[in-house]
Formats: structure tokens, sequence, C-alpha cells
């Protein structure tokens, strides 16, 4: 477990290392000659004629450092999405497997539980360390130590439910890069407007073009935070989706493939509820 913790630390450095790197080189290259070759373009045409409306360019829309900073937040925080993403994919594969080898009609005995154990013990160490085969050794071995079905229904969901709650802790990162964008695009309108306070005697002598360019500065930052934000909110909220129901069939394959199959001797065969995965009588 601490290996994987580490290895999605060193993922997360290399993966900002290179979003940096290329978004940086993306912007050098391209966007701000680009930009700044359009934006002296329009002041000689709006120079020459009074009249002339500029046509709005995505190179000066993301020409400043603010738009730069929120690019690169939200690459970064896409590539924290996705990792996370396939690794639950990864998760969602060993659902249509069995991993415990019970045929119909079958009962699983406290004194067997060690013996399907095995099957899932014998996965590969990445596999083993899934929720899966988590919860079916949980629940297998709490099985074979307190002979009660409940007490298995219970360890299993409380797996299920820890596993939950670290997925969810582990989104932290992405949610405060979703709520930074959004700030980074807030400070760029700042600096905007405060330049063009400052230029506001420039306006009053009737030059309103360096007004009117800190203006751009404070509208195209608020833009772009604004737009990203909107998008990885959108990413978040399916990632969040896809490991809930992660969850959700874990437990659910627990419940069909392992509890309702447990039987103590000397007692009825039990039956798992779906509501609230409590095993009773059938």
């Amino acid at each position: 477990m601490k290996q994987k913790y580490l290895s999605e630390i060193i993922y997360q450095i290399f993966a900002l290392i290179i979003v940096v790197i290329v978004v940086h080189a993306v912007y050098v290259a391209v966007i701000r000659p680009n930009a700044e070759i359009i934006q002296q373009q329009q002041t000689m045409m709006q120079e020459a004629d009074e009249n002339y409306v500029p046509e709005r360019s995505i190179y000066i829309v993301m020409k400043d450092f603010e738009q730069e900073t929120c690019i690169i937040l939200f690459l970064w925080a896409l590539s924290i999405v996705g990792m996370k993403t396939l690794r639950t994919m990864r998760e969602r594969s060993l659902l249509d497997r069995e991993l415990l080898q019970v045929s119909d009609g079958t009962s699983i005995l406290p004194e067997d539980a060690r013996q399907y154990a095995r099957p899932v013990q014998a996965l590969p160490e990445k596999e083993r360390a899934y929720l899966l085969p988590r919860a079916l050794l949980a629940g297998l071995h709490r099985f074979g130590t307190t002979r009660n079905v409940q007490d298995v229904a219970a360890t299993v969901r409380d797996v299920c439910d820890s596993e939950s709650e670290r997925l969810e802790s582990e989104l932290a990162i992405v949610r405060y890069i979703a709520w930074a964008i959004p700030s980074i695009g807030f400070l760029g309108t700042v600096r905007g407007i405060g330049t063009a306070l400052g230029q506001a005697h420039q306006a009053v002598t009737g030059d309103i073009l360096g007004v009117t360019v800190s203006l751009g500065v404070a509208f195209n930052s608020t833009f772009v935070a604004l737009l990203t934000s909107i998008m990885l909110m959108f990413v978040l909220h399916q990632l969040s989706l896809i490991q809930d129901r992660l969850v959700l069939d874990t437990q659910t394959y627990c419940d069909n493939h392992l509890v309702n199959f447990l039987q103590v001797p000397g007692k009825a065969p039990t039956r798992t509820l779906p509501d609230n995965g409590v095993a009773e009588p059938a």
C-alpha cells in the first residue's frame, strides 16, 4: 500500500513537470508570438480607422500568465483524473471474474473459508491490493473466525465504506485545483483592472488603447479560468460517479458470490437483503 502511494506521488510530480514544460513551450513558441503579431496589426488598424472593431483572437485570449497557469493546472488535474480512472476500470474488470469459484447449490462452511480464500490469495500482488479481493479475503477470514454470517456482511460493508472514504480523500488535490483555477482567473482580473485604472489619465486625453488592452487581460483571464474550471468539475464528477459505482458493485458482488453461500452447521441457509446487505434466514 505504501508503495502504491509513493508511486502515485511520483506520478503526480512528474506529470506536473511535463505539463509545465509542454505548456510553457507552446506559449513561448506559438501563442505569445502570434498574439503579439495580431495585437500589433489591430493597433495599426485602430489608429488608421476609428470605427474599426478588432476581432477576438484565441491567441490574445490565451496569451497572459494567468491563462497559462490555469491551463497547466487543468492539464495536471486531468492527468491525475486519468490515472485514477484507469485504476478504477482495472478494478472493475475483476467484477467479471469468478474469484471464489463457487458453484450453485454449494455452501461455504467456516472450515472451508481458508480453502476458498486461496484462489484470491493467488492473484498477482497488484490485483490483491484492489477492493474486491480485499473485501472477499476480509469476509472469509471473518467467517472462519466468528462463524457468523452477519459479521461477514458487516465486515464487507466496512471494507467498502473505508475504501469509499479513501477514494474521496484522494480526490482532495483535484478539488483544490478546481478551486484554485477560478481564483487565479480572478487574480488576473484584479491585475487587469488595476492596470487599467493606472492608465485612466491616458483615457482622459482620448487614448483608450491601453485601458482597452488592460481590461481585455481582466476579462480574458476570468473567461479562461471559469471555462477550464467547469470542464474540470465535470470530469471530476464523472470520476466520482465511477468510483462510487465500483464500491457499490463490489459490495453487491460480495453479497451474491460470498454471503449468499455461507452456512453455519446447524443453522438454516442465509440470504442477503438487497436494501441493507444484512443476512437473514431464508
